[in-house]
């Protein structure tokens, strides 16, 4: 029996909703458009949405499945004869879709003899809408009238511009100290990298005009003061960081201007003088999920300096790859960096059958992170430990207890991926990684993540509850290994607070902390490192992901705090709750309006206010194979994070960003058509 050629095979899904007292059920249709019948195969999908291995699954078995990774096998001798569909129903899914992007977006057929057939995939259809699909991010057009006659973003603290100007040709930036050199070839490299024909940055004898970079005292790190006059452009300021605002801020008005002159002016007189509101400005990138090259995270800084944000959270590591070249394991690029059918990770969130994936050798780390602090942009990488370490645990297999027995699974339904805190080789390992990540990133604020440890982890290793027994009694250890959580939960069902997984956890949390202090490092968490409060609250911070509330209540205790709920700034979330929108929807939908509108510190008391560092917006990848659902998640709620770090509250306005909002640069250029 041949094989049917590639496009020849078509795989459909469809969405039913429940209704009318109908379960839900997720519809896979496989049709054989050729001339030639197929035995012999079973069908792999994988997409953000997990099938439940035990749940009831129509016209096929589960044979196998990794979080969201699904080999379907279809029943004994059969054969999809030419024209033929084979039709498989899933009745329980971890979650029921509520997106375009929620179903498969990569297929494949397995062949009995290990080849492999890539399968073209469309989007999953819903039974209950016909709606044309949203990608490419949403178009704000430019009002004929703007509530504001420049055009900048995030807003300054401080506008007193008056008269217009004729536009200058391009602006060329002299200046009197290093600094202002340094911040002058930042200003040239950024707008290359985002507005390369333009010619914002220009020679004299291309008629620019000169922009004096002037040293003055006074200014803080981020602080700057931009005066317009007929004859002169000054920027002045006490730091490379503060000329590269002033001069982005110059570049944006020059933009508006040159883009809707009937809109917007280029002044001429007054001043603008301007600082954050906020120190810590940031966005986190999940890399692990879905690789991102050199390029694109390049690319992805000049928009956040063109935004003025300040710190870039780099998510290098989780179950589904490792990252970051590390010279004392090889094998952690050499096996957790790839995913593929045969390979110890799968494919994955999209990933073809093919060897797919990418990481970052250490001098392209190097080169990124010197790209970024010439933008005044600070990397924190993160390792996520002890839990999401998946793939990590696949190439370095000593990270877990040789006796343990039986499974415990992660919300993402990842098996056994905590490495394991009771194994004197776990610290060997985890601080022979760390010491190798400090040397690549000196800003040396380093997150060991710390999230989502499942209640069952380690509940089946000997040497866990070992420990356990030593440092919490017999009962909390016999407990934990009946996986029973002995402490009221204080944060719902799914919290592991008060559990043994959470002792142990607190305890190689404090370790390793106790490591990167010596280094001279600054620990950063998610909310969960929290546990047990014993991490050094002077050494470290945490990002709070549930809400303000929880926020509030960690910076009541104590804590340092970045303040990036996924209700609101989880960019990831889809915007509405509308089946034609991509993106996730497990903690809610945020528009631009919705964001630009939220206050991350609502409700705190001054006290509490004490403790805040700042926001940050996080992308989480995984719905984002499709790079204009990145465009549409991301843009413009990144520049409505940014200015509500920067802006003071009484000096934002929704009407005025909106107006501005499409002026600003995206990542891929890919826009709602």
């Amino acid at each position: 029996m041949s094989t049917p050629r590639p496009n020849a095979l078509r795989l459909e899904t469809l969405w039913n909703p429940p209704a009318d007292g109908k379960e839900f059920s997720y519809v896979l249709r496989l049709k054989n458009l050729g001339s030639e019948p197929l035995s012999n195969f079973s069908l792999c999908v994988s997409g953000p949405g997990r099938v439940d291995p035990a749940g009831r699954v129509e016209g096929a078995t589960v044979s196998k499945r990794l979080s969201n990774f699904t080999e379907f096998q279809p029943p004994a001798g059969f054969v999809l004869g030419a024209g033929e569909t084979w039709t498989i129903s899933v009745y329980a899914l971890s979650w029921q879709f509520r997106h375009w992007t929620d179903g498969a977006t990569s297929a494949y057929l397995a062949l009995s003899d290990g080849s492999t057939i890539v399968l073209g995939v469309e989007p999953t259809r819903s039974s209950v809408s016909n709606a044309a699909l949203k990608r490419g991010a949403e178009i704000y057009p430019v009002p004929a009238n703007a509530p504001v006659q420049i055009s900048v973003i995030p807003w300054p603290n401080h506008v007193a511009v008056a008269s217009r100007r004729p536009l200058p040709a391009g602006f060329a930036p002299l200046a009197q100290s290093g600094e202002g050199e340094a911040a002058a070839q930042s200003f040239t490299t950024l707008v290359d990298h985002l507005f390369a024909v333009e010619g914002i940055v220009r020679s004299a004898a291309e008629g620019a005009v000169p922009v004096m970079l002037k040293d003055a005292a006074g200014f803080g790190p981020e602080a700057y003061r931009l005066s317009f006059d007929d004859e002169t452009l000054t920027v002045e300021a006490s730091s490379r960081t503060g000329f590269l605002y002033g001069l982005v801020t110059l570049g944006q008005i020059w933009r508006g201007a040159r883009l809707h002159p009937g809109v917007f002016q280029f002044p001429g007189a007054g001043e603008i003088v301007d600082e954050p509101a906020m120190g810590w400005r940031g966005l986190h990138l999940d890399v692990a999920r879905q690789f991102y090259g050199a390029a694109e995270v390049k690319k992805l800084l000049a928009v956040l300096a063109w935004n003025k944000l300040n710190r870039f959270h780099w998510h290098l590591s989780d179950d589904e790859a490792w990252r970051v070249e590390i010279d004392a394991y090889p094998a952690l690029t050499e096996i957790g960096a790839w995913r593929g059918h045969g390979l110890a990770v799968p494919p994955l969130l999209g990933s073809s059958p093919t060897r797919t994936g990418g990481y970052y050798t250490k001098s392209v780390i190097r080169e990124i992170v010197a790209h970024a602090k010439s933008f005044g942009i600070e990397i924190v990488p993160e390792i996520d430990m002890p839990g999401h370490c998946y793939a990590m645990q696949q190439a370095i297999p000593e990270l877990r207890d040789p006796a343990e027995k039986g499974s415990y699974y992660s919300v993402q339904g990842f098996p056994d991926n905590c490495v394991n805190p009771a194994r004197e080789q776990t610290y060997e390992i985890v601080e022979t990684i760390l010491s190798e990540l400090i040397e690549l990133f000196p800003f040396k604020v380093i997150h060991l993540g710390a999230d989502e440890v499942p209640l069952g982890a380690w509940s089946g290793s000997p040497a866990a509850l070992d420990r356990l027994r030593a440092v919490a009694g017999d009962a909390v250890a016999d407990a934990h290994a009946k996986r029973l959580n002995v402490v009221t939960n204080t944060h719902g069902a799914d919290d592991i607070h008060g559990s043994g997984a959470a002792i142990l956890q607190a305890e190689f949390l404090e370790r390793v902390q106790r490591f990167l202090a010596s280094k001279g490092c600054i620990t950063g968490g998610w909310e969960e490192a929290a546990h047990g409060d014993v991490i050094d609250k002077e050494k470290s911070y945490l990002c709070s992901w549930r809400n303000v509330e929880v926020s509030a209540e960690l910076a009541e205790r104590g804590y340092q705090m970045v303040v990036c709920p996924g209700q609101v700034y989880y960019l990831d979330m889809a915007l509405r709750p509308d089946w034609d929108e991509p993106g996730a929807s497990w903690a809610g939908n945020s528009d631009a309006e919705k964001l630009y509108k939220f206050d991350p510190v609502g409700g705190w008391t001054a006290a509490q206010k004490q403790q805040l560092l700042g926001i940050q917006a996080c992308i989480w990848s995984e719905p984002m194979t499709d790079r204009a659902v990145f465009d549409r998640l991301v843009f413009p709620r990144i520049s409505g994070l940014a200015e509500t770090g920067w802006t003071k509250p009484p000096a934002k306005s929704w009407e005025r960003f909106k107006a501005l909002a499409g002026l600003m640069p995206l990542l891929y250029g890919l826009q709602e058509s």
